[in-house]
């Protein structure tokens, strides 16, 4: 019987990385907001994830919509 120890076990993580803001990005955060947009759409719309985006929104003090 063959033993796998846990790094091999393991299903390979996608790595996160990094992008800061534009001022590209920021603009369409906060038109996105003042139309009322879904948080779900502005991050789909930004190819950010929907806590990054309302992390930057809560940063700037933009209000956004509901989560989903």
């Amino acid at each position: 019987m063959i033993r796998l120890d846990d790094s091999e076990m393991r299903m390979a993580k996608k790595v996160a990385k990094l992008r800061s803001w534009t001022k590209e990005d920021i603009r369409t955060l906060k038109t996105l907001a003042r139309e009322k947009k879904k948080t779900a759409t502005i991050a789909r719309m930004l190819k950010r994830t929907v806590g990054a985006t309302y992390q930057q929104a809560s940063k700037l003090g933009v209000t956004l919509g509901s989560r989903a």
